[in-house]
């Protein structure tokens, strides 16, 4: 077998995996995207949607993994090569920790209409963060499918807007809780809820500074935006 057919051979496999990757992503964009409308209408039938599909997540999940073993073990890559399969790896995981964060939103959301009190409960601030963080999904599938690291250093600035819709929204139900005791058992699910898309927008900001590991070689977790920016731009 000629040197250029395994080349060949491997550049398939990547191909596969890569799009693996991406139906996993647009699978968990899914999920998102149903835990929003079951907050937003406080609708059971989508929170069954996001369970169901948590399934196909997980399976998909252990599915890329195995793959991505038998690549390793067979290939035995190196430089480049290699950080692309654990970047793969890596994104894998954040994206299935993303379904993980889709499903706990269903459940709170289950157990604040089991309470009676979703229609009094703040959600609209909540709702407006669980669309940035779904956008930010959106925003890193594509960055990481063209590998655009000017794409991930956006993204790393605008998961601090999530953080800080999060902070808000604390400060607020906060407020509500004492302004109302008997609000306090349910608005606790919906600080979970909020924590949850926190957490999807951290497994975003991830997968961005994987882009850049890929591309640049650079770990960027424990700098600075602007030491990222003058590495990375």
């Amino acid at each position: 077998m000629t040197e250029k057919h395994l080349s060949s051979q491997f550049d398939s496999e990547l191909n596969s995996i890569s799009s693996r990757v991406m139906e996993l992503g647009g699978l968990v964009e899914s999920q998102i995207q149903q835990a929003i409308y079951a907050l937003s209408q406080f609708s059971t039938e989508a929170v069954a949607r996001v369970e169901e599909q948590e399934k196909r997540v997980n399976q998909l999940e252990v599915d890329i993994d195995y793959e991505l073993s038998t690549i390793i073990a067979r290939r035995q890559p190196t430089a480049r090569d290699l950080r692309l399969l654990i970047a793969f790896s890596k994104a894998t995981a954040n994206l299935e920790r993303m379904g993980d964060e889709a499903h706990k939103m269903a459940r709170m959301v289950g157990s604040i209409i089991d309470s009676g009190a979703a229609r009094s409960l703040p959600t609209s601030d909540l709702r407006v963060a669980a669309e940035l963080a779904s956008g930010l999904l959106r925003k890193t599938l594509d960055a990481f499918a063209r590998l655009d690291t000017a794409a991930a250093v956006s993204i790393l600035k605008e998961d601090d807007l999530i953080d800080a819709e999060f902070d808000g929204f604390v400060r607020k139900l906060i407020t509500y809780m004492m302004e109302d005791p008997r609000k306090i058992s349910p608005s606790l699910d919906l600080l979970f809820l909020a924590k949850a898309i926190e957490r999807i927008g951290d497994h975003s900001k991830n997968v961005a500074e994987l882009i850049i590991y890929l591309v640049k070689g650079i770990d960027v977790r424990h700098t600075t935006m602007d030491e990222i920016e003058s590495s990375v731009l």
